[in-house]
Order: C-alpha cells, then sequence, then structure tokens
C-alpha cells in the first residue's frame, strides 16, 4: 500500500512539472513563431549558434546542480538529517557562485574566438556576450530548484519555468525588433550586422526570464525557512558533513553528470560546425548553409522540444525518488517508479510524433505560413527521433538516479564518436544535406537507448514491459495519424471554398489534432493500453474518469 502510495505521490509531482514543462515549451514554441518571422533565417541561425553555445557552456558549470543538489538533499531528508540537507544546500550555493561567475567572464571575453574561429559563425559573438549573465544567473536559479525538488515538491520549480518562460518570450519579441530595427538605421552596416544585432536582443530575454524566475524562488525559499528552521530544530542529527566532504561530494556527483549532459548537448553544436564547414567545401555560401540550419533550428528543434519537455521535465522528479528507494534498498520500489516513468512519457510521446508527422506539412504552414518542401520533410524525417531522445533522457536519469553516474558518461561517449563518423559520411559521400544531421541523431539518440537499457537491466534486474509501453501506443497513434491526415485533407479541400489557403489550412489543422487527440485516446482505452485505476491515480484524475464515463470511453 505503502509502495503504491509513492507512487501516486511520484507521478503527481512529475505530472506538476511535465504539465509546467510542457506549457513552458508550448510559450516557449509560439513566441518563436513571431521571433523568426522577425529575424528571418539568417538572423535566426546567429540566435540558434549563441543559443547552442550557451547550452554547452551551461552544462560545463552549473546545468547539473539542480540534479545534484536534489539527489544530495532528497538522501539526507530521507535520512531525517535537516541540518545537514540545509548544510548541503548553503556549500552548493557558493559553489553555484564561483562556477557560474568564471564561467560567464570566459564566455564573454572569448565569444568572439567561440563564434567565429570554431563555428564560423562570427555574428553570433554579440548574441552569446548578452547570454554570458544568463550562466551565473541560473547557476544560483538551479541551486534552488535542486534544493526543492530534493524535498520532492516540484511546485516552485514548475511555477518559476513557466513565469521565466512568459517574461523571456515577451523581452525576446521586444529587444529582437527593437535592435534589429537599429541596425538596420546604421550608415555603412550591411543586413548581417542589423541581424546580429536582432539575435542579440532576442537572446536578452533569456537573461530576464532567469533574473525573474530567480527572485520568485527567492521568496518561496526564505517564505519556507520558518517551517525549516522548525525541522533543524528537532534534528537529532550530531555529526554534520564537513564543508570539504560536501564540497568533494558536489564535485563527484556533478562531474559524470556534466561529462554525460555535456557530450549529450555537444551533438547538435557539434553537427553545425561540421554541417557549415562540409557544406561550405561543396560550394554553399555561409548565408545558404545558415538558412537551411535556420530552418531545422528554427521550426523543427523548436516544435521536437515540446513532446521532449515531458521526458526533460520527469527526469528531475525520478532522480530524487530513486534516490530514496536506494537508500532504502527498495529495488521493487525502484522498478516500480521507472516502469511508469517510461510508460507514462511513451503514452504521450509516441502520438505526438507520429502526430507530428502526420500533419507536418499542414502544422509548418499554419504556424510558420511556411509552404516549402523541406520544414515539413525535416519534421517527418525527424520523427522517430522525437521517441529516441525521450528514452534516452529518462533512461540517463534512472541510471543517475540509482548510483551510476558514470554510465551514461561511456555510453554518450561511445555514441558520439559513432554519430559524428556516420554524419561526416552522410554529409560527404551521400550528400544528404540536413537530412544527414537528422539520421545521424537517430542514430545517436538509439545507441544510448540501448546501452543504458542493458545497464539499467543489468543494476535494476529490470525489463521493461513492452506491450502497454510501446506497441498498443504506436498502434493507436498509426491509426490516430491517417485519421488525421485524412480528416485535414477532406476539411482543407472543402474550406478553400470559402477561405484563403493559409486559414482553411489552420482550421482544418486544427480540427485534425483535435480529431485525433480523441481518436487516440479512444483506442488505448479500448485497447487496455491505459486502465482506469492508472488515470485515477493521475492529478484531477477522479475528474477524467467521470469525464471519460461520460463519453463512454471507460
Amino acid at each position: 500500500m505503502g509502495s503504491k502510495k509513492n507512487n501516486q505521490n511520484f507521478l503527481v509531482q512529475g505530472t506538476i512539472l511535465a504539465v509546467a514543462a510542457i506549457v513552458a515549451k508550448i510559450i516557449g514554441m509560439i513566441y518563436r513563431i513571431p521571433l523568426s518571422l522577425i529575424l528571418g533565417d539568417e538572423a535566426y541561425s546567429y540566435y540558434g549558434t549563441a543559443n547552442e553555445i550557451y547550452t554547452i557552456l551551461l552544462m560545463i558549470s552549473t546545468f547539473s546542480l539542480p540534479l545534484a543538489v536534489s539527489k544530495m538533499v532528497s538522501e539526507k531528508v530521507h535520512l531525517g538529517e535537516w541540518k545537514n540537507a540545509q548544510k548541503i544546500f548553503r556549500c552548493s550555493m557558493k559553489f553555484a557562485v564561483v562556477s557560474g561567475a568564471v564561467m560567464s567572464i570566459l564566455c564573454f571575453l572569448l565569444a568572439d574566438v567561440i563564434t567565429g574561429a570554431i563555428m564560423k559563425v562570427g555574428n553570433a559573438a554579440y548574441a552569446l556576450r548578452v547570454l554570458s549573465l544568463a550562466i551565473f544567473l541560473f547557476a544560483i536559479t538551479g541551486v534552488l530548484r535542486g534544493f526543492f525538488q530534493g524535498h520532492e515538491t516540484m511546485v516552485p520549480t514548475a511555477l518559476s519555468q513557466v513565469v521565466e518562460q512568459i517574461v523571456h518570450a515577451v523581452v525576446s519579441i521586444a529587444l529582437a525588433g527593437v535592435l534589429l530595427n537599429y541596425g538596420r538605421s546604421l550608415e555603412g552596416k550591411d543586413e548581417s550586422f542589423a541581424s546580429a544585432l536582432g539575435a542579440a536582443g532576442a537572446t536578452a530575454g533569456t537573461v530576464a526570464g532567469v533574473l525573474v524566475a530567480l527572485i520568485m524562488l527567492l521568496v518561496v525559499y526564505y517564505s519556507f525557512q520558518k517551517s525549516y528552521r522548525r525541522r533543524m530544530k528537532n534534528d537529532p542529527t550530531k555529526h554534520l558533513e564537513s564543508d570539504r566532504d560536501i564540497y568533494y561530494a558536489i564535485i563527484m556527483t556533478i562531474l559524470p553528470v556534466i561529462l554525460s549532459t555535456l557530450i549529450y548537448n555537444i551533438s547538435p553544436s557539434l553537427d553545425q560546425g561540421i554541417f557549415n564547414n562540409i557544406l561550405a567545401g561543396q560550394g554553399y555560401t555561409s548565408q545558404q548553409y545558415n538558412t537551411i540550419y535556420g530552418i531545422y533550428l528554427s521550426k523543427y528543434r523548436v516544435l521536437m522540444n515540446v513532446p521532449l519537455a515531458l521526458a526533460s521535465s520527469l527526469s528531475p522528479s525520478v532522480v530524487p525518488t530513486l534516490t530514496a528507494a536506494m537508500v532504502d534498498g527498495n529495488y521493487k520500489d525502484a522498478r516500480l517508479k521507472v516502469r511508469s516513468t517510461m510508460r507514462y512519457t511513451m503514452i504521450l510521446t509516441i502520438p505526438c510524433a507520429v502526430g507530428m508527422a502526420a500533419l507536418a506539412h499542414p502544422i509548418m504552414a499554419m504556424l510558420y505560413n511556411d509552404w516549402r518542401a523541406l520544414p515539413a520533410g525535416i519534421m517527418q524525417a525527424g520523427a522517430l527521433m522525437i521517441v529516441l531522445f525521450a528514452i534516452s533522457t529518462l533512461s540517463t536519469a534512472v541510471l543517475q538516479g540509482i548510483g551510476r553516474m558514470k554510465e551514461p558518461v561511456i555510453h554518450s561517449a561511445i555514441s558520439l564518436a559513432i554519430h559524428v563518423v556516420v554524419l561526416v559520411i552522410l554529409l560527404k559521400q551521400f550528400r544528404l544535406n540536413i537530412y544527414g544531421v537528422i539520421y545521424a541523431n537517430t542514430l545517436f539518440a538509439f545507441i544510448i537507448c540501448i546501452l543504458n537499457a542493458i545497464s539499467i537491466k543489468r543494476h535494476l534486474h529490470y525489463r521493461q514491459e513492452l506491450r502497454k509501453t510501446f506497441l498498443i501506443p504506436l498502434l493507436a497513434s498509426a491509426v490516430m495519424g491517417v485519421a488525421a491526415y485524412v480528416i485535414h485533407y477532406v476539411i482543407n479541400s472543402l474550406l478553400k471554398l470559402l477561405f484563403i489557403d493559409w486559414a482553411s489550412n489552420a482550421i482544418a489543422t486544427i480540427i485534425a489534432i483535435l480529431a485525433g487527440v480523441v481518436i487516440y485516446i479512444f483506442l488505448l482505452i479500448k485497447l487496455r493500453g491505459i486502465r482506469e485505476s492508472e488515470i485515477a491515480d493521475l492529478p484531477k484524475g477522479a475528474f477524467l474518469v467521470r469525464v471519460l464515463h461520460k463519453i463512454h470511453f471507460l
């Protein structure tokens, strides 16, 4: 009974983060539509390049701190050592301030070298310099989020993510337009310079968003201190961890996470560097290959991140709960959490990927007014990649949660090495252009999935259930995809007689998506991919069950 209750609470907390992450990604997707229209493909390429580099520097310096803090705090809280949990937080904050400041300064000073000499996109330097401040702010924000996650409360993290994204969106759009127009008004400056300034304005939104999130988390933290001090007062723990031991534990925890996450996320920047250099050698101009990669970044990657937000958001919740289970030696509870998380993720990720492939052209036309074949083709080719990246992200978090920190590093390194070789072959020998990037990334994620699965099976004696996790969602999604495509085709054909192309397509696409959701839920339930009791365990589960009974799905 206790195990079931713990699993239900875990799913509730995970769902809170998942919903917040998806809302944040949807906001991000929506604001990037006008942002990409304001900037254009060339400027968006500068913006995307700066963000990719920023992500890597964040990985090296502070991105792993939330996971490390949540893991270490969770262990102490589970043992009732509140004083040690608070001391871990304070040491982590000092570590974040120093490491964040050092990386911010290096990023600012070396922006020209990184973007120009290495990435061959020198105009991205302005945007990268703006982002340097965000590295420092994110370090402090990350420790606060990790502290709350270690207490298995995801609400502060969830709310701060949504607020951060809203501020990010508003500031990015406003400053991108202002600085782009300012650049165009300067005499003796070309369009590329104006694009560089516009990209810098867009990245200012990142800084503003993180700053507001930090202020919000600090307010929550200080309001939390009264009850926390009471717990520390009643804490009988006599042995307090030394600062030296805590710093050592932080470093030993974050190093494997940094390496695995860095290898995992360095792939996009390597891709762009390899892509740009090889296409330049094949006769493409800088504007041409930056425009092609800009389509990939500004359209496909933005949409891809919406379903991936589910796996990314569940990772912070799965690590502390698995850590607590391993402290107790409760392998059964650990296996239950892994199974529930993977099923939950696949039930939502697979239909998203299939739906995006089936309606690729209508979605691109509706969101970006882009009727070209290339953006839609990229989305269709990358559908499988979405599912595999979700699995690899989640399985990496599982290994970190059970204390196997080094193995994701090894798996990611092996996958990256194979990925780079395959990418070069696909671009040079087969001349697959941007599709080579997609296929190489699909292989990269697939190899990580296989290696992670082998390790999880070995350490947890765990075998993933296939029928309800993969087969039924895939079958239901396939039927849904065909139905959505047909519904869109019929409705769009009829509405073209009354509306302009964009309006008829948009209406037909929205109807097809909504119909697809209904069809998928119906098939998932009828094929017994999910039980009534499992729906009831979700947040607002009782309400969902009543609704499904009323429409005779249950």
